[in-house]
């Protein structure tokens, strides 16, 4: 893969350590994607106060899309922003929303914990089977949380996406939306490798939690980080089987004009 000339726009916060806006990513046709378009980042619900005033006010953050699960939710929060009125927040879970607390605290608290596992493919790896399970088990999420990249409302603004780490479920909608953009490849693949560059940090916020703890049980991070070979696989399934991400959406219910005004929002 080509590495991109330029790093990452890191967004620095207190209470996050995976954030970022894709704007600066190039398009194939030529140009970047704007600024102040697309966030993305690992789970919001230590931000300090300092940290809503930036993403708000210097980077015009207006909608949140949160990818967590009901019972991370609940067992995490949702953050200062969901009682900012200045932001909305919404939840699309890429994970089926079965069961409630009660039901899952004994021996899992996560539905990944509790045996939902990806779409069966043979032969694939089990971080492409579980991005192609959230294809299969949630295609509404998936859907929704791009019309809302494509129209944040009457207020414009940016747009945030995230779900724990940042990684997997943000790193598969984000990809969807910078593939509809026009995003060359290598560039979509490399946004996703960036994640990689913070998984020390990811690791140990997730690690001192109680819902991700369980799961962040290896001594090395970088054994979590996102690998390139994932999301490229993945991005040649969609195009094996769909003629791309954007035919993905068309056949999961995305008509035409969503499509269009999630480009155009992009570049």
């Amino acid at each position: 893969m080509t590495l991109l000339d330029t790093d990452p726009a890191w967004i620095d916060l207190e209470g996050a350590v995976n954030a970022r806006d894709v704007g600066g990513l190039p398009l194939s046709d030529g140009g970047t994607v704007p600024a102040g378009r697309l966030l993305r980042s690992d789970n919001l619900q230590d931000l300090t106060p300092s940290d809503v005033e930036r993403l708000v006010t210097d980077h015009g953050l207006r909608r949140v899309v949160d990818l967590r699960t009901g019972v991370e939710v609940a067992r995490e929060g949702d953050g200062p922003l969901i009682g900012d009125a200045r932001v909305t927040v919404e939840h699309r879970s890429l994970y089926p929303e079965v069961g409630d607390m009660t039901d899952l605290e004994v021996d899992a608290i996560v539905p990944w914990q509790r045996g939902v596992t990806g779409s069966p493919l043979p032969g694939e790896t089990p971080t492409v089977q579980t991005y192609m399970g959230y294809l299969e088990h949630r295609p509404d999420s998936v859907v929704a949380a791009l019309e809302t990249v494509a129209d944040p409302g009457a207020e414009g603004g940016a747009v945030l996406v995230h779900c724990a780490a940042g990684k997997d479920r943000t790193g598969l909608v984000v990809a969807f939306a910078l593939e509809v953009a026009g995003v060359s490849r290598d560039a979509v693949v490399a946004d996703y490798v960036a994640t990689g560059q913070r998984i020390d940090g990811i690791v140990a916020r997730l690690a001192a939690s109680p819902t991700y703890a369980r799961d962040m049980h290896v001594h090395d991070p970088s054994a979590h980080a996102p690998r390139a070979a994932s999301m490229q696989r993945i991005l040649a399934l969609l195009d094996e089987r769909h003629g791309g991400a954007g035919g993905w959406l068309r056949d999961h219910g995305m008509d035409a004009g969503a499509l269009q005004a999630l480009r155009a929002r992009l570049t």
